[in-house]
């Protein structure tokens, strides 16, 4: 079993899990801090869900070792799970129940000393007064989300695991979501969350990047995005589409890809980026300026040099 530092709560190396001839997670190598946001991202069936669940004991990995909350993730399953909140991508409460119904139910589940009392507790942080006995299945998907949140942190767990928690939720919704989640970090809970959102990663201590079963990028967000050594510009003008096809697949070009009312155009050899949009920089239909790469320009990257494993297994 191996030994993880007071601080670290998740703490696993080498990481493999196979479904028939398909590795849908390869080799994965991860830690995370204790009171850390830390964000999970990657494209569908990439391999987070199913690390996810690796960690929180409901899947046992077929290669790689490691501990969560100090518990061996192969060995220790049953210890993990009582200490973990895990907020799948589906809502999984009871639809036909109320809120303050299902919030009860949820804590005489974990043997709370007084379920109704901590159903309350959990109706007041999250705003959800007013509404507690509306059946579940009437919510919209942002109160539906609130309740899961609600029922995941009802018996106080030292780690939060969510899986895509905001796909379908609106704007508000989500920033109100993400004040609790930072919220319940400066009390010292462990969050790890997965997500799609290019504006959700940033608001992460630190992020991991997967893509097709494995880990590309890791750290701070300014750190990922200043190893990727990316030059970029951003181009307006007119008829942009026809310039982006113009561009793609030139040489020294690995980014191209339209931002908006603009597009994003870059690489990591920058004389071969010179090189590349030197015919174009004097066209008066056009306006170039150098810009900063963004995250979203990284993952971009990132992805057009990862092959699919799926695609790969399927031919």
């Amino acid at each position: 079993m191996m030994e993880a530092a007071p601080d670290i709560v998740i703490d696993v190396a080498g990481l493999t899990k196979t479904f028939g001839a398909r590795t849908v997670v390869k080799d994965l190598t991860l830690q995370v801090r204790r009171g850390q946001i830390y964000g999970f991202l990657g494209p569908n069936g990439s391999g987070k869900t199913t690390t996810i669940r690796m960690l929180c004991g409901l899947l046992t990995p077929d290669g790689g070792a490691g501990t969560c909350l100090g518990y061996d993730i192969r060995t220790q399953s049953h210890l993990i799970k009582r200490r973990v909140g895990y907020m799948t991508q589906r809502f999984s409460l009871y639809q036909d129940l109320s809120i303050r119904e299902n919030l009860e139910f949820v804590g005489r589940v974990f043997g709370l000393e007084d379920p109704r009392a901590a159903a309350r507790e959990a109706i007041d942080r999250l705003g959800l007064g007013g509404r507690e006995n509306q059946l579940a299945g009437e919510l919209s998907g942002g109160w539906k989300q609130r309740l899961a949140l609600g029922a995941c942190i009802l018996p106080r767990p030292d780690l939060l695991l969510l899986d895509e928690p905001t796909a379908g939720v609106d704007p508000k919704a989500r920033r109100d979501f993400w004040n609790e989640i930072h919220d319940l970090s400066a009390q010292g809970l462990t969050v790890l969350v997965s997500t799609h959102y290019m504006d959700e990663a940033e608001r992460c201590h630190e992020i991991a990047y997967i893509a097709y079963g494995e880990l590309l990028a890791h750290g701070p967000v300014d750190e990922v995005v200043r190893a990727a050594g990316l030059q970029t510009w951003r181009v307006s003008g007119e008829d942009l589409h026809s310039l982006a096809a113009a561009l793609t697949h030139l040489p020294g070009l690995e980014l191209v890809a339209p931002f908006g009312a603009s597009l994003h155009v870059g690489g990591r050899d920058h004389a071969a980026v010179e090189a590349a949009i030197a015919p174009w920089r004097n066209d008066p239909r056009y306006v170039w300026r150098a810009d900063e790469p963004t995250l979203e320009d990284v993952f971009i990257d990132l992805m057009s040099r990862k092959r699919d494993n799926f695609r790969d297994t399927a031919s």
